[in-house]
């Protein structure tokens, strides 16, 4: 088996990663009804050049890591199970507010500057963003290829896909703004979130070592 054989089902999961409502899916919907799309554009490519930041760091550290031990590959993977459920349960603790966690007042950042550091920021404290580059792309990265490079390049799908679809959401942001401010539908996303983040612990638990 080689790279390109695994990219569509590793875009796939990426692409419901992204889709999943979470720390970033909030920052945008924030730059978006707050600040406009222009500002929320600028956040998503910072978002996106987040994700091959961890790539790279995930690539260089756990090339070294694993390379000498599989074992430690195992207890990474099942340490990002724990964390994703503990995770989704704190996620659902979050429906006790009126917009669940996707509170949206407050002030955007607009600029090019502001709005694409808030974006790479927001990305590199998501845990979420974390987990999966430490724990779920190694899992991708056929045996017979490099590790390192197989998580780098990896990593620059996910950064593509997940710029793809968070271009759609401004897209759909900008007519639906009405319906994404209220308090109930943002609770909504809240609930999607949890049970999403629930199913990628799943599809991590299920996952083969490599």
């Amino acid at each position: 088996m080689n790279l390109l054989s695994v990219i569509p089902a590793f875009a796939l999961t990426a692409l419901l990663l992204a889709m999943v409502p979470g720390q970033g899916v909030a920052m945008i919907l924030r730059q978006s009804l707050v600040g406009g799309s222009r500002a929320a554009t600028y956040s998503v490519l910072g978002n996106s050049g987040g994700l091959i930041i961890w790539g790279a760091a995930s690539a260089i550290g756990l090339s070294a890591i694993f390379a000498r031990s599989p074992f430690a590959f195992s207890i990474l993977k099942w340490a990002g199970v724990i964390f994703l459920v503990g995770l989704s349960i704190q996620t659902l603790w979050e429906l006790r507010k009126e917009s669940g966690k996707f509170e949206v007042s407050g002030k955007a950042k607009t600029s090019f500057f502001p709005a694409l550091r808030l974006g790479l920021i927001t990305n590199l404290t998501n845990v979420k963003a974390a987990v999966f580059a430490v724990a779920f792309i190694p899992q991708f990265v056929p045996k017979e290829f490099n590790l390192g490079w197989g998580i780098f390049i990896l990593s620059c799908v996910q950064s593509a896909t997940s710029m793809a679809w968070y271009f759609s959401l401004i897209a759909v942001v900008e007519k639906s703004s009405a319906v994404l401010s209220r308090p109930k539908v943002r609770r909504i996303l809240t609930a999607i979130s949890a049970g999403g983040i629930l199913v990628l612990a799943l599809g991590l638990a299920l996952s083969h070592p490599r």
